[in-house]
C-alpha cells in the first residue's frame, strides 16, 4: 500500500492557498475505477490543462481509501490500494492543490439496518429508498448521519492526508424528512407540524426553511471547525449553487467559505449559454470579493442524466469561456476515471490552456459595470429550490434582452445593497423583485435621492419580507405610480399602445401598438411622469371576426420620470420579463433596452457595435482595463449542444477614457496581437477584426 500522507497533519501551509487554485480538475471514481482506472493518464491530464488545483472522491457513500470507520463502505474493487491516496501524491508532487470530495445523501443497507434514524422517511412513515439505485437509502441530511458520521469520515480523511479543503456534494438532503425524531424536534422549537407540501404562504412552510437553514448552516460550521483543528490552513467548502447561496446567513460564507463554486455544469434543455456566466455573477453580486468557480460537465446536463456522456467541444468550451469572461476560473468535472471516450479531452486542455494565457493579464482586476440586477434572493427565498426556475424567469428575460442589447451588467444581491454597493452603479434593475423589506425598499429609494436610476417591472415591492401583501408598491414613490388594482391573468391578446414621443417607443417606425403582457396590475402615474406606452382595453381573440379593439388606448403600460436628484426611473406595471424569455418577440426585448439606455442618461461606458450576439464583461483596475466578448452566434443559441461557431465580425469597441487620461495602448488577448487605438470625443476605439469563440480586448491607459 502507499504511504498515505507527505506531510503531518499540522504541516504549515498557506491560509489563502486557494488564490493559487484556478483551474481544477473533478474526478469523480466509479466503484469498480480502483481495478480499472490508469492514474497516470489523469497525472499527465493535470499537465496538459495546467491544472493547479483537484477535486477527487475519497469517501461518504463509497471510501475510495481503506477506511476504518465502522459503516463507512469501502469499494469492494480497492483490493490493498489507496486509488485516493494516489491521485492526491501525484497531485501534490505537480505543486497542485488538493480539495477531498464526500457525498452523504445515500447509505448501503447494511448502514441503514443497522441506523435507521440515518435515513430519510417519506410522509407515510416508509425508509426512503434511493429514487435511482433501489436497495440503497436515501440520508436525513438533519440528523445524526451528517452530525456524527460524516463528521468522523471528514476527520479522518483530513487527519490521514495532505489536502486543503474537503468538499461535500449532495450534502444538503432531497425534501422534507419525516422521521418521528424530526417531527418532535420541529414542533418542540417552532409549534409547527412539519409541511407536506412547498408552499411560500404556508407558515408552516417558511418555519421549516428557516429550521432547515439553521441547521444546514450550523453544519457548515461545525464541518469547517473540524476540519480547521487538524489542518488550521484547510476549510470545509459546501457544494452551493448562485441560487442556493440564499439558503445560509451571508456571516456563515463571510467567515467559512473562502473560496466558491459554482455547481451549473451545461447547458438543460433551452438554456443559453450565458447562463454559465450568470450564475457567477449571481454569487459575486453578494460576495464581490470570493474567487468563485465554474464546475463544468463533460457532458450534456439533461434530466436523463448521461453522467457518463461527452457533449461536442465547442459546447464545453463555450461553457468554459462565458465563465472566464464573467470572472469564474474554470473546472471540468469528470465522471467515471476510465475514459472510453476520449473527445472531450482536447476541447478541455484548449480552454485551460486559454485561461492560463489570459489570467496573468486580468489577475488584480475586478468584473465592473455602470448598470446592476438586483437578485431578488427576498422573494426567491419563498420558492422551493425546484420551483426557482420559474420564478426566475422575469430576471431572465431582462437578462437576455441585456445580453442582446450588448449592455454589459453585474448582478447585485439585495442582501447587501449598502450605499456603498448601490452606489457602485450608476443605474439598478429589478425584473421582478416582488418581496422587499422595508428597510430594502428604503435603500433603494436612499438611492434614487442620491442620484441613481431605477428600471423596474411588475410587483416589484409589491410585497413585504414574508410575502404579505402591501396596500400599495412599497417603492410607490421611486416608480413615480401607485398601484390602483393588482395583478390580472393570465389574459390573452393583449397590447401595449404607443403614447406621444418618448425615447422608450423609438424604434417601432410603423407600428402604433406592440404585444402586451399576460399579467396586468393598474396603476396611477404621479402628475411628474410621463407614459409613453397605455394599455389597450381587452378584446376578444375569437371568432376572428370579432378581433379589433372596443375603446380607445386607456391607462399608463409604462412610467416613466426624472427623479429630479439627476437620476431616472421606469416602471413597467407588467410581466415584461417573464413574456420575453418565453416568447422572445423582439418589441419587448427593444423596449426593455430602451427603458434602460433612457434610464442610465448617458453614453455607455462601454459600447461593442457589430454583428452577432455577444455575452460582455468588462474588467479593470487603475491602471487598465478588458473587456472580454463571448461569441454566441451559432445555429442553435437557445437549444444546446452547440455544433459550431460562427466566427463574427469586424466588431468595434468604444471606451470612455477615465478623466485624466488622454489615450490608450490596446492589445487582442486570444488574437495575441497589438492592435491600433484611435481617441475621438473622449473616447478610444479599437477595431476587432474577427471573434472565433472569444475574444479579450486589454486596454493600458496613457
Amino acid at each position: 500500500m502507499l504511504n498515505r500522507t507527505n506531510s503531518s497533519p499540522t504541516e504549515s501551509r498557506s491560509k489563502e492557498w486557494y488564490k493559487s487554485a484556478t483551474r481544477w480538475t473533478q474526478l469523480t471514481f466509479a466503484e469498480d475505477d480502483p481495478a480499472r482506472y490508469d492514474p497516470e493518464f489523469w497525472i499527465d491530464l493535470f499537465r496538459r490543462t495546467k491544472s493547479n488545483a483537484v477535486c477527487l472522491s475519497a469517501g461518504g457513500y463509497i471510501a475510495y481509501y481503506p477506511s476504518d470507520i465502522p459503516l463507512h463502505y469501502v469499494s469492494k474493487f480497492i483490493g490493498d490500494s489507496d486509488p485516493f491516496g494516489e491521485i492526491v501524491e501525484g497531485a501534490r508532487r505537480l505543486g497542485m492543490h488538493v480539495m477531498a470530495r464526500v457525498d452523504p445523501h445515500a447509505i448501503h443497507e447494511e448502514a441503514a439496518r443497522a441506523h435507521p434514524e440515518w435515513v430519510a422517511v417519506d410522509k407515510d412513515g416508509k425508509p426512503r429508498e434511493h429514487w435511482a439505485f433501489p436497495g440503497i437509502y436515501v440520508t436525513d441530511a438533519l440528523g445524526s448521519y451528517n452530525r456524527d458520521f460524516t463528521t468522523d469520515v471528514i476527520r479522518e480523511i483530513v487527519e490521514r492526508y495532505d489536502i486543503d479543503a474537503v468538499f461535500a456534494n449532495r450534502w444538503q438532503g432531497h425534501g422534507i424528512s419525516y422521521s418521528e425524531e424530526n417531527r418532535k424536534r420541529f414542533r418542540d422549537e417552532t409549534g409547527f407540524q412539519l409541511p407536506l407540501a412547498a408552499d411560500a404562504a404556508d407558515p408552516a412552510w417558511q418555519a421549516w426553511a428557516a429550521w432547515r437553514r439553521r441547521i444546514l448552516t450550523d453544519l457548515v460550521i461545525h464541518w469547517d471547525e473540524t476540519v480547521k483543528s487538524i489542518r488550521p490552513h484547510a476549510c470545509f467548502i459546501p457544494n452551493m449553487s448562485g441560487s442556493s447561496l440564499m439558503e445560509f446567513d451571508l456571516s456563515l460564507i463571510q467567515k467559512h467559505c473562502p473560496i466558491l463554486f459554482v455547481d451549473h455544469q451545461a447547458r438543460r434543455g433551452v438554456e443559453v449559454g450565458w447562463s454559465a456566466g450568470r450564475n457567477g455573477k449571481r454569487i459575486r453580486g453578494t460576495f464581490r470579493d470570493r474567487p468563485v468557480g465554474l464546475i463544468t460537465s463533460i457532458g450534456p446536463e439533461e434530466e436523463y442524466r448521461w453522467k457518463d456522456s461527452v457533449q461536442s467541444g465547442e459546447e464545453i468550451k463555450l461553457w468554459i469561456h462565458d465563465g472566464i469572461a464573467q470572472g469564474l476560473f474554470p473546472w471540468f468535472t469528470k465522471f467515471n476515471a476510465c475514459v472510453p471516450d476520449r473527445r472531450w479531452v482536447q476541447p478541455v486542455v484548449e480552454a485551460f490552456n486559454l485561461h492560463a494565457d489570459i489570467e496573468p493579464w486580468l489577475e488584480g482586476m475586478q468584473p465592473t459595470a455602470e448598470i446592476a440586477v438586483i437578485d431578488p434572493s427576498t422573494t426567491l427565498r419563498h420558492w422551493a429550490p425546484e420551483e426557482r426556475h420559474r420564478a426566475e424567469k422575469n430576471d431572465l428575460g431582462f437578462y437576455h434582452a441585456l445580453v442582446e442589447a450588448r449592455v454589459p451588467f453585474e448582478f447585485l444581491s439585495d442582501q447587501v445593497m449598502t450605499p456603498e454597493g448601490l452606489d457602485r452603479f450608476k443605474l439598478i434593475i429589478l425584473a421582478n423583485a416582488s418581496c422587499l423589506s422595508d428597510a430594502q425598499c428604503a435603500a433603494i429609494d436612499a438611492y434614487v435621492r442620491r442620484g441613481g436610476s431605477v428600471v423596474a417591472a411588475y410587483e416589484t415591492s409589491l410585497y413585504d419580507a414574508t410575502g404579505a401583501r402591501r396596500a400599495d408598491f412599497g417603492l410607490a414613490e421611486t416608480f413615480g405610480a401607485s398601484m390602483t388594482a393588482p395583478a390580472r391573468g393570465p389574459v390573452k391578446n393583449t397590447y401595449v399602445a404607443l403614447s406621444g414621443d418618448h425615447p422608450l417607443n423609438g424604434g417601432y417606425e410603423g407600428a402604433s401598438r406592440i404585444i402586451g403582457g399576460t399579467r396586468l396590475i393598474a396603476v396611477e402615474p404621479k402628475k411628474d411622469a410621463s407614459t409613453p406606452f397605455l394599455y389597450v382595453p381587452d378584446f376578444p381573440d375569437l371568432p376572428m371576426e370579432e378581433v379589433y379593439p372596443r375603446e380607445e388606448p386607456k391607462g399608463a403600460a409604462v412610467v416613466a420620470r426624472d427623479t429630479g436628484h439627476g437620476g431616472r426611473t421606469v416602471y413597467i406595471p407588467w410581466n415584461i420579463g417573464e413574456i420575453f424569455w418565453e416568447v422572445l418577440a423582439p418589441d419587448h426585448g427593444r423596449l426593455i433596452a430602451n427603458a434602460v439606455n433612457w434610464a442610465l442618461g448617458k453614453d455607455h461606458r462601454v459600447t461593442v457595435e457589430g454583428k452577432g450576439i455577444l455575452d460582455i464583461a468588462v474588467h479593470e483596475n487603475g491602471e487598465a482595463l478588458a473587456v472580454c466578448l463571448v461569441n454566441l452566434t451559432n445555429p442553435m443559441m437557445m437549444k444546446g449542444p452547440l455544433r459550431e461557431i460562427f466566427p463574427v465580425g469586424p466588431q468595434r469597441v468604444s471606451v470612455a477614457l477615465p478623466e485624466g487620461r488622454n489615450g490608450a495602448s490596446a492589445r487582442l488577448l486570444v488574437g495575441d496581437q497589438e492592435c491600433v487605438c484611435s481617441v475621438a470625443n473622449g473616447r478610444v476605439e479599437i477595431g476587432v477584426p474577427s471573434i472565433e469563440a472569444m475574444e479579450v480586448v486589454h486596454l493600458t491607459w496613457n
